[in-house]
């Protein structure tokens, strides 16, 4: 069978549905997930993912790092941030309760790695609403801070997946956000869209060490080279 949906869920934001095909070109089974007609995500491009989180905790001192990662998606992100063995505790927020809800049946490959690590914890949660609150992202600890939060879960600062979450990426947003970092804590984001001048500038109107790395990936379907964004910055001390 080249095609197979495991799952399909009405949520706040649309139809999100689960599928896995076989790609005979490159002899593997891929995991897709859509929400209504768009392509969310696909297991073909992990790379850029995986540099989000690696690039977070590689840029952190000291050991028991706290971490907090928006967005599970494929669990590509905290699978890279769990690598790095000075990770003490990774709590990975996501607004979609059926994505959550693959990963524990096992439905996505990262799920049993992500599920039986003690250090990783899934909350069911609006991100951008938890960080603008007073009680932050941990409901077990509210007003907890961490040494990194990683977020993958709009398309970019301009285009994002709800209309709900364009705030975050002005001013103010930024600073609540700041406002859940320990000092020199780092925040990470990804985005699909080249780097973008007007944004860095705002993340730099609140945060130091502020950086736009591109990060280039195999794009196995067009036959060519693909492109994301990394943005990192940095805490004030």
């Amino acid at each position: 069978m080249r095609f197979k949906e495991l799952d399909w869920q009405q949520t706040p934001i649309g139809e999100l549905s689960l599928r896995v095909r076989r790609d005979p070109t490159l002899d593997r089974d891929v995991h897709e997930i859509k929400l209504d007609d768009e392509f969310l995500m696909s297991s073909l491009f992990t790379v850029s993912e995986t540099e989000l989180g690696s690039r977070a905790v590689s840029k952190l001192d000291g050991t028991d790092l706290d971490v907090a990662v928006g967005g599970l998606g494929l669990g590509c992100t905290a699978q890279a941030v769990l690598a790095d063995e000075r990770v003490r505790s990774l709590i990975v927020v996501d607004a979609l309760a059926p994505v959550i809800d693959w990963h524990e049946r096992g439905l996505l490959p990262a799920g049993p790695q992500l599920t039986a690590d003690p250090r990783c914890r899934f909350v069911h949660g609006d991100f951008f609403a938890m960080v603008a609150s007073g009680q932050g992202l941990d409901p077990e600890e509210p007003g907890r801070r961490f040494d990194a939060v990683v977020v993958d879960i709009d398309h970019s600062p301009r285009h994002v997946l709800d209309p709900s979450h364009a705030g975050f990426y002005l001013p103010d947003g930024l600073a609540a956000l700041r406002a859940r970092l320990c000092p020199d804590g780092v925040f990470a984001l990804w985005s699909n869209d080249p780097p973008d001048d007007e944004f860095t500038a705002t993340l730099a109107g609140q945060f130091t060490d502020v950086t736009a790395e591109v990060v280039t990936f195999d794009n196995p379907l067009q036959r060519r080279e693909a492109t994301s964004t990394v943005y990192l910055a940095r805490a004030p001390r």
